[in-house]
């Protein structure tokens, strides 16, 4: 059911980059069953697209509290986002 799907833009600070964040982010979103993609920004941070069940997208937006292991989250800033903008699957970008 439509009703039942969500999407968020997450932006994601601390020690983010440099820790395996992407790799882990796409291994967690597949195993969930999640579409979208996750970039390194310029910044430091990572950002992310999610999208899929609402369940899913609630229980990847708690795991993105923890990160693999090295990370250091200081931040997780999520906003509402249109599924339609997720790709098929998930992917890494940049």
């Amino acid at each position: 059911m439509a009703g039942d799907r969500k999407a968020a833009l997450v932006r994601i600070t601390g020690r983010v980059q440099g820790v395996c964040f992407r790799v882990w982010t796409r291994d967690e979103a597949e195993r969930l069953g999640l579409v979208g993609w996750v970039r390194n920004e310029s910044d430091g941070s990572v950002t992310a697209l999610i999208a899929g069940p609402d369940a899913a997208v609630s229980a990847m937006l708690s795991q993105f509290w923890k990160g693999p292991p090295g990370a250091s989250v200081s931040e997780v800033a999520s906003e509402e986002a249109s599924s339609l903008e997720a790709p098929v699957g998930f992917r890494i970008t940049r």
